[in-house]
């Protein structure tokens, strides 16, 4: 069963930050690799992961950083949706809610460590909620 993620910019910086190899942040880019999780992004999105994963604070060789963008790219859908009018805390955060609705779909997430961003709904989860999804579903 495959289930689809629109993921938030602070799972991926969280993953590749991770000093624990079975961090929920580096089991979902696991998951993105072995093709249990699509990944679905808009341009805006990609640009901010580009731009987020490229800050010098971070240390990430910029070299695997494109990598990683390739092949999420490769392996995900790209929508772009249209405006949803929602009001978020952070504004930056609205691609990624606009994403989600735009896909649909009853298995697409939004995965964030940041749920205090976003409205309170089942399909706004943390990491570790996500993979208990995952979980739960593999197990049926």
């Amino acid at each position: 069963m495959k289930f689809y993620a629109v993921i938030d910019t602070n799972v991926f910086v969280s993953a590749l930050l991770a000093k624990h190899e079975d961090s929920p942040t580096v089991t979902i880019v696991e998951k993105l690799f072995d093709s249990t999780v699509v990944p679905v992004f808009s341009k805006a999105i990609l640009e901010e992961y580009s731009e987020v994963l490229h800050r010098a604070k971070f240390g990430f060789d910029p070299a695997t950083v494109n990598a990683f963008l390739q092949e999420m790219a490769q392996r995900g859908i790209l929508l772009e949706p249209g405006k949803t009018g929602i009001v978020l805390p952070d504004m930056n955060d609205v691609p990624f809610y606009a994403v989600t609705l735009a896909h649909g779909n009853d298995r697409t997430y939004l995965v964030t460590g940041n749920l205090k961003h976003f409205p309170v709904k089942p399909f706004i989860v943390t990491p570790a909620q996500f993979l208990e999804k995952i979980r739960q579903a593999e197990k049926q």
